[in-house]
């Protein structure tokens, strides 16, 4: 049990909730302890892809973290709220409401690398506490700009108050604080009132299932059928593959010399045994992460 169980997380479950779900399941399914992990924060009030890492997998969450992630997304335009989405009250008011026309039309000054501020209910730490704390304490929290990149936006729907869009983002980029500046940009207020997860990595709602498949698995004993392959977390990269020496020497924590491979990072292989994240650099390759299997 070394490998990817994607989730299609519902409304009002946290990531640590999902994390704890499959481990339940895998004490259900008699399947032994092993360490579990996601590999990206998910919102309670977002939905969408959550993958969860198991045993080996694990050491590819950091990984994962910081990969590229997709969203479908609803703005509703005149009312901004404390936490940028339905959960806080309500702070702000305007009865301005873009035409599609002009929210088509701002979007390119949101795409490509861009400037910004996180919502202050959000997990970011500040002298050691959780920035929604301080918030939910009445404290004044500020946080520092931060640069992301938004790789591409586009406008799926409008009607009278809202517009539905797809927004393909790096890591760190916070979609309530797009929505709040994309209608701040469009001379109003808003709030996200859906967000949905539909690709994290190279995983996508294609190979995610639901909190009830899952149990039913565990009862069924069948959990190994909804794992992905430890690999599947690394489909992007090249994989590199090793002779029965090379792939002991790696295992021992030695630099391979004499390598052709690109420079960059490789999925090393023994067979088909993965061995280890490595990276190759003129022909000498380095373990970045080991996997002991």
């Amino acid at each position: 049990m070394h490998g990817w169980i994607i989730l299609d997380k519902p409304l009002g479950l946290g990531s640590t909730q999902g994390v704890s779900a499959v481990k339940r399941a895998l004490r259900e399914g008699g399947y032994g302890k092993y360490k579990v992990g996601h590999g990206g924060t998910l919102d309670p009030l977002a939905t969408g892809v959550l993958p969860i890492a198991l045993g080996e997998a694990t050491k590819l969450v950091g990984r994962m973290l910081d990969s590229d992630k997709v969203y479908d997304f609803t703005v509703h335009f005149g009312v901004q709220t404390e936490t940028l989405d339905l959960e806080g009250r309500e702070v702000a008011t305007s009865h301005v409401r873009p035409t599609p026309a002009a929210v088509e039309a701002i979007l390119p000054r949101f795409t490509g690398p861009i400037e910004q501020v996180p919502p202050a209910y959000s997990a970011l730490k500040i002298d050691g506490a959780r920035a929604y704390d301080l918030a939910r304490q009445g404290e004044e929290v500020v946080l520092a700009t931060r640069a992301v990149t938004i790789h591409a936006l586009t406008l799926r729907d409008t009607d009278a108050e809202s517009a539905t869009l797809t927004a393909h983002v790096s890591k760190g980029t916070y979609i309530r604080s797009l929505a709040r500046d994309l209608a701040l940009a469009l001379g109003t207020v808003g709030h996200v009132t859906m967000l949905r997860r539909i690709k994290a990595g190279p995983f996508d709602l294609a190979a995610a299932i639901s909190l009830d498949n899952l149990a039913d698995a565990a009862k069924r004993r069948t959990l190994e059928q909804l794992l992905l392959p430890l690999r599947a977390g690394l489909d992007d990269i090249p994989a590199l593959l090793l002779a029965p020496g090379q792939a002991g020497a790696l295992r021992q924590g030695k630099v391979l010399t004499g390598i052709a491979a690109n420079d960059g990072q490789h999925f090393a292989l023994d067979g088909d045994t993965p061995v280890a994240l490595v990276e190759v650099s003129d022909g000498n390759v380095r373990v970045v992460r080991g996997f002991n299997l």
